[in-house]
């Protein structure tokens, strides 16, 4: 049995500013490039630990996607235009994310 978690589509969509996801299940959304980097999941944005997030800078709104890498089988990093490059996206995340969650 398969994950429905799997992506089978990633598009980064450098005009629109947005990474369209679709999934093996048939779902399918889009996450701003602003949200994706504000929500990273790098302990530099959550902070390490149960504690509270750590203060940021505010994410400029222009900020763009650079270039992504696949980390095993699970997740991609994403390098950011500010230089933020730290956050490993899993699948489920993505999926989260990109239905609003």
């Amino acid at each position: 049995m398969s994950d429905p978690s799997w992506p089978v589509r990633l598009a980064f969509r450098k005009s629109a500013q947005e990474l369209f996801v679709e999934f093996e299940d048939g779902t399918s959304g889009v996450i701003p490039y602003k949200r994706l980097r504000e929500e990273s999941p790098s302990a530099e944005v959550r902070g390490h630990g149960s504690g509270p997030r750590p203060p940021q800078p505010p994410v400029p709104e222009d900020i763009s996607v650079l270039g992504a890498d696949p980390v095993g089988r699970y997740a991609i990093r994403i390098k950011f235009s500010d230089g933020h490059d730290s956050g490993l996206y899993t699948w489920k995340f993505l999926r989260e994310l990109s239905a609003g969650a």
